[in-house]
């Protein structure tokens, strides 16, 4: 159940047997089905778990008073939606499905537990909200300095690039669940301009998006097109920088 999760965490640390295992436990226990805009958890509510996205595609949103949505994020299969929001009285935003999801929800005590019981893992959780803070940070340099072509490859490469990290890619194609309109939710862009961007990115033959699959047929000059630099991915530990061995 937690595969995708175990993956990733584990470009941080190299996980033991009992880790994988206790993660794998928490993830099976009480597990939820969502259609395509249903939602997670609303802004407001008061969350008493942790969701865990096992299949699927869910995002984080806003909505302003007169109706308009701002994606703040996508979730992918091993991302955890709310780790410390827990912590907090309640939600200051919605996570909804984009696409059909299964979701763990996992009791903020039995993550409390796992965190105590075993500090590498505790320590691989820092590192992976080290890193959706920094994706935040990524987003908002995206929508607010480069152009739409620009913005649109950036955007592509670091999906391509977290999915790759899980094992969700297929040499250089991946599944990205995701209509035009939601695009242009996620980039201030009009369905018109997402469409035309699309259209020019598909000319210099650096991207192309049929139906839900996206194939970039050079990610390197799709990087160059970008800016693109990874390393606010933190890609570089690989697991070496604490193995299953350390305490």
């Amino acid at each position: 159940m937690a595969i995708y999760l175990i993956r990733k965490l584990e470009h941080f640390a190299k996980l033991s047997n009992e880790e994988r295992t206790s993660l794998e436990r928490a993830a099976s226990l009480q597990l939820r089905q969502l259609n395509p805009r249903e939602d997670i958890i609303y802004e407001g509510d008061q969350p008493t778990q942790v969701h865990l996205i096992l299949n699927g595609w869910a995002c984080r949103y806003k909505v302003l008073e007169d109706g308009r949505r701002q994606i703040l994020g996508y979730l992918i299969p091993g991302d955890i939606c709310d780790m410390r929001m827990f912590i907090l009285k309640e939600m200051d935003h919605s996570i909804g499905a984009v696409s059909p999801i299964s979701v763990a929800e996992i009791p903020k005590e039995t993550i409390i537990a796992l965190t105590d019981a075993f500090p590498r893992l505790s320590r691989a959780f820092w590192w992976n909200s080290l890193v959706e803070d920094a994706i935040t940070r990524e987003w908002i340099i995206n929508n607010s300095q480069r152009e739409s072509t620009e913005r649109m490859a950036h955007l592509f490469c670091e999906l391509f690039i977290r999915l790759r990290m899980v094992g969700l890619t297929n040499g250089n194609s991946c599944e990205i669940p995701v209509t035009q309109a939601e695009l242009g939710e996620t980039m201030g862009l009009s369905t018109v301009h997402v469409n035309r961007t699309l259209q020019e990115l598909r000319a210099l033959n650096l991207v192309n998006l049929k139906g839900r699959i996206l194939t970039i047929p050079d990610l390197k000059a799709l990087q160059v097109v970008a800016m693109f630099n990874d390393n606010y991915l933190h890609l570089d530990r690989d697991g070496h920088a604490m193995d299953a061995n350390e305490g």
